[in-house]
C-alpha cells in the first residue's frame, strides 16, 4: 500500500555534497520514525540516519556522524538527508523507510536489525576519488 520514492542521488567528487529526498505516500507519515539506509552489491543494508516522528530526535551511524544531517517535513510527507564531505566509501544505493509501532527509544535500539515490509527503488550515490 505504501510508496517510497527516493531522489537526489548522483555522481560527485570526494568532499562534495548531495541532498537526498524521500516522499512517502499511502501511510500516516507523521506516525513513523524515519530512516535512511544504504546498500552496496553483496552487502546487507546499513543504517545511516534516523529521525523521530516530529523531528526532535536524530541518530546517525558512526561512519557518517558529523557529515550527514537528516530532517523531515511532515506537511509534505518528506524526509531528507543532507550529505556533506562525501567520501568514496559513501558510494551506495540509498533508501528510506519507516517504522510506526516503536517508541523513539525502541526505534533507536532496534533499527539496525529491523525488517521492513517493502522498499523503494533507492537512489544511487557515487563518490569518485
Amino acid at each position: 500500500q505504501g510508496q517510497l520514492i527516493e531522489s537526489g542521488g548522483g555522481l560527485v567528487q570526494t568532499g562534495g555534497s548531495l541532498r537526498l529526498s524521500c516522499v512517502v505516500s499511502g501511510r500516516a507519515f507523521s506516525d513513523y520514525h524515519m530512516g535512511w539506509f544504504r546498500q552496496t552489491p553483496g552487502e546487507e543494508r546499513e543504517f545511516v540516519a534516523g529521525i523521530s516522528r516530529t523531528g526532535g530526535g536524530t541518530a546517525y551511524a558512526d561512519s557518517v556522524k558529523g557529515r550527514f544531517k537528516i530532517s523531515r517535513d511532515n506537511t509534505k510527507n518528506m524526509v531528507y538527508l543532507q550529505m556533506n564531505s562525501l567520501k568514496p566509501e559513501d558510494t551506495a544505493v540509498y533508501y528510506c523507510n519507516g517504522d510506526r509501532s516503536s517508541a523513539w527509544t525502541h526505534f533507536l535500539d532496534g533499527v539496525r536489525s529491523m525488517d521492513f515490509d517493502s522498499w523503494g527503488q533507492g537512489t544511487q550515490v557515487t563518490v569518485s576519488s
